[in-house]
């Protein structure tokens, strides 16, 4: 009994310590579970850091053997200056340009008729450069095409007007049939290489003008091209601002903006204001005659004109080649109404009266050659001008201008006509945008990056300035000149490499083979005049037998310094004594000797330095 008693406590002990055990056995098991649920958490934690460090290694090594795509911009002209625009887009080895224009020369570019933008940086790309797109049909941005396309073959695109201007222009220079001109539409969209050019209309002093929308492979650059805001356009197109405003929600890189007006408050008027002036202005010629100085160009401002006319019972006459034959190609593709019969030649305004009659004329800007300026200084073969004469002048000076356009407004008074100008009423407004218009754009397009561009310093560093006070950062803003690169990514912008840029003058058939030597010298002959100081020599023995002769012109007048003109005479004898010995002749140290030794006389005595010109002929 007591033995069974002591089995049962000991059987109750074993299965208590066997519990326990089990218990501890239990736990044991829970515990490694998760040591190694841990462990593998750990590890895994580990791995995954690994694979992060990998993959982003990967990342800055892909990174820095893949660099960001960029585009490349080149001005060749169209800064620091009024005209010559021009500018190239480069990008993965393909290139276009925008507007290929020229610049009419300055007062001290004598005998130069035209500037146009070198073209050095071309040539050299020329493989590389897949078209040309034209913003709208101005001189300052389609005049150097004639003397680029003569060279090479590079397609252009532009608007229905823009290409049938060119192609008057093409046609003077005899290439029409070797160039390839391709039409655009607004809206419309050409790919060329890697750029893709959206067209965009805006509003400008001439129809069918563009901003260009270019797809790069960094990004879209909005280049706007001349442009105002007008709300109530002849033509009824009014300025594409949301497709502007589009794009600048998906994101603009950069934005190259007209600064022709930046320094101007405001916004620019409608060219319907012209009109309704010229509706107040033209009753107010009772009995005289009209005559309405514009640019050649404004189409809507002469359609405002022959619309008055007709509605006063006057006939039009047109002045002035540039004029007829851009009122022609207007008419022509339609953008000009012309009614029957108000046109006439001006051969026939003598069969007119002078109360029927309005002239249009070129020279609003005072150009020697143009037809007011011919018509103010009684050189016209048709127009005399008198007080039977109502002349309104239908635009603002160029800077540079005002003093040749007061001249004409001067001769015009002087015989008795009666003028009207700008600053007197309201004859003419800008095709530009004032600031108010630029700040608009520029909160439209949003642009990260922004380059003002055409216009003179002051309008550059103005519009650089507005573009500040709409947030963008200084950094992001760059004033450009001709000759400078920038080089742009989707995360900053820097200066590159300067390309060749600069100025050739045309004269007459000559392409720049009249340089700032030349120049110089027409000055030179200009200020201080020409001697000319010629003898002739006998080849063998050196003995003089003819001369030295004195020709004096723009210097002095001969028979008014006869005194001058033997001493010249005898310094010339003395250098040619003296400069041949021992029967040796050097031509050149003769040539040298007497214009150095005339010189100094002729400076002695009047204090000027006339060109001396020694002509030595040997028989």
């Amino acid at each position: 009994m007591a033995e069974n008693k002591n089995q049962k406590a000991e059987k109750r002990s074993n299965g208590a310590k066997s519990a326990v055990n089990g218990r501890k056995r239990a736990k044991d098991s829970i515990s490694k579970k998760q040591t190694a649920k841990k462990a593998q958490k750990y590890n895994g934690k580990t791995e995954q850091k690994k694979n992060d460090k990998n993959n982003l290694g990967k990342k800055q090594s892909k990174n820095r053997q893949t660099p960001e795509k960029s585009v490349k911009i080149a001005f060749l002209g169209g800064l620091n200056e009024v005209g010559k625009n021009m500018t190239l887009y480069e990008s993965e080895g393909d290139m276009i340009i925008v507007d290929c224009g020229l610049a009419f020369p300055e007062p001290e570019m004598l005998g130069v008729d035209l500037v146009i933008p070198d073209f050095a940086y071309v040539e050299k790309n020329k493989d590389k450069i897949k078209g040309i797109f034209i913003t709208h049909g101005h001189e300052d941005h389609i005049g150097g095409l004639p003397y680029l396309l003569m060279n090479y073959n590079i397609p252009v695109y532009g608007t229905k007007l823009t290409i049938g201007l060119i192609k008057s222009k093409l046609e003077e220079h005899k290439i029409l049939d070797k160039v390839k001109l391709y039409e655009i539409k607004p809206k419309g969209k050409i790919r060329l290489g890697v750029f893709e050019v959206e067209a965009i209309h805006v509003n400008h002093s001439i129809p069918d003008a563009l901003a260009l929308a270019i797809t790069t492979p960094a990004g879209v650059i909005l280049q706007t091209g001349d442009f105002k805001i007008d709300t109530t356009p002849i033509d009824g197109e009014v300025i594409d601002l949301s497709r502007i405003a589009r794009l600048g929600e998906k994101g603009i890189l950069c934005l190259l903006s007209d600064s022709t007006n930046a320094q101007r408050p405001g916004f620019t008027p409608s060219e319907r204001t012209v009109g309704e002036s010229f509706e107040r202005l033209f009753p107010k010629a009772d009995g005289k005659r009209v005559i309405v100085a514009t640019f050649a160009s404004n189409i809507h401002r002469v359609k405002q004109i022959i619309d008055v006319a007709e509605s006063v019972g006057r006939k039009v006459a047109l002045s002035g080649r540039s004029l007829e034959n851009v009122v022609a190609t207007a008419a022509e593709l339609g953008y000009l109404r012309v009614p029957d019969g108000i046109l006439i030649s001006i051969d026939q305004i003598s069969r007119y009266p002078n109360d029927k009659l309005v002239i249009i004329t070129t020279g609003s800007q005072g150009e020697p050659m143009s037809a007011l300026y011919r018509m103010a200084f009684s050189e016209h073969r048709r127009v005399e001008i008198g007080s039977g004469d109502y002349v309104i002048i239908s635009a603002t000076p160029i800077p540079g201008n005002e003093k040749t356009v007061g001249k004409v407004v001067d001769e015009l008074l002087k015989r008795g006509a009666e003028v009207v100008y700008e600053r007197m009423y309201d004859v003419h407004v800008s095709g530009h945008a004032c600031q108010e218009e630029l700040k608009l754009m520029l909160s439209l397009a949003k642009p990260k990056f922004f380059i003002p561009v055409h216009g003179e310093q002051k309008h550059l560093q103005k519009h650089a300035s507005l573009a500040e006070s709409m947030g963008i950062s200084p950094k992001n803003i760059f004033i450009a000149d001709n000759g400078k690169q920038i080089e742009l990514t989707k995360r900053k912008m820097t200066q590159a490499q300067d390309v060749p840029a600069g100025q050739v003058f045309v004269d007459g058939y000559g392409v720049g083979d009249v340089g700032n030597a030349v120049i110089r010298e027409r000055k030179r002959l200009a200020e201080d005049g020409l001697m000319i100081i010629s003898a002739v020599i006998e080849k063998e023995t050196g003995k003089l037998i003819a001369g030295p002769d004195v020709i004096s012109r723009g210097f002095v007048f001969v028979r008014d310094s006869e005194k001058l003109i033997a001493e010249a005479r005898l310094v010339a004898q003395i250098v040619i004594d003296e400069c041949i010995h021992d029967g040796y002749i050097d031509w050149g140290v003769i040539r040298n000797r007497m214009r150095d030794d005339i010189s100094k006389l002729l400076y002695d005595r009047t204090k000027r330095s006339p060109m001396v010109l020694p002509v030595i002929t040997s028989v």
